[in-house]
């Protein structure tokens, strides 16, 4: 597509996937998260195979300070962005509303919330100059269905829904396209975060059926991208066969 596309929480799972997705098609990247050294392999590693321009824009999502000052400090020729996907977030726990640690509520907001909207809020004006430009947002059937020990992820996952119609409807004006992405289970870090690096619990999340896989995603949110400039995708629900929603699944066991 030859396009400028600016990736968050491209360092592993879906934002990972996106990357490659992107520039396996000859669009340049700038590449966002907070491990510097995993940011450099991989553009190091798109370089090498795509030939194409990336650059790394090393920065936690949740510290507004830092995005804005990452993102209005960029070098001119990579302010003409054209898509923003917001991709960093997480989930943190599986407890009861009264038994979650405050803390991990506080960092699935900050990261799932406000740094979608810190991030948007700083690219924003690069695409009203031209007056142009796609966000693509994470969200989650988890924003549609609240399960049992979801609470506050699932809270946050209904503000990014929100979030996504609100800027849809705000940016008409500019000729901006938002489009909200709903992944039902997706086999990546994810559940290894959710449970904090216990791999057999974070494991078991997916037995008795083929989740999705972050490439599964990256070749939507790609379509949606890559469609004419007249059409956009408000939102796309998409799960694997086995799962209806964010609660109903049919599992083999």
């Amino acid at each position: 597509m030859n396009q400028s596309v600016f990736i968050t929480g491209a360092t592993s799972g879906i934002g990972e996937a996106c990357a490659r997705k992107f520039a396996s098609a000859g669009d340049r990247l700038i590449i966002n998260g907070r491990r510097k050294d995993r940011l450099n392999d991989l553009k190091k590693s798109l370089e090498d195979q795509y030939k194409i321009e990336v650059y790394c824009a090393a920065f936690d999502v949740q510290n507004k300070d830092e995005v804005f000052e990452s993102i209005n400090s960029l070098p001119e020729k990579w302010k003409d962005i054209d898509i923003l996907i917001n991709s960093a977030g997480l989930a943190l726990g599986r407890d009861f509303f009264d038994e979650a640690p405050l803390s991990d509520w506080e960092t699935m907001l900050d990261t799932n919330v406000n740094g979608l909207l810190y991030v948007s809020k700083a690219v924003l004006p690069f695409m009203i100059k031209k007056n142009k430009g796609h966000i693509i947002n994470l969200g989650s059937v988890a924003g549609d269905e609240v399960y049992e020990k979801g609470n506050i992820y699932c809270a946050g996952k209904s503000a990014v829904e929100a979030i996504s119609r609100a800027m849809r409807i705000d940016l008409l004006r500019h000729y901006i396209k938002v489009t909200n992405i709903k992944p039902g289970a997706v086999e990546t870090e994810f559940s290894v975060v959710r449970f904090k690096g216990d791999i057999d619990k974070a494991s078991k999340v997916y037995d008795g059926f083929t989740p999705l896989s972050a490439d599964d995603i990256a070749e939507t949110i790609f379509y949606c991208a890559s469609l004419s400039p007249n059409v956009c995708i408000n939102e796309i629900e998409i799960t694997p066969i086995a799962q209806a929603n964010g609660i109903f699944f049919n599992k083999n066991l």
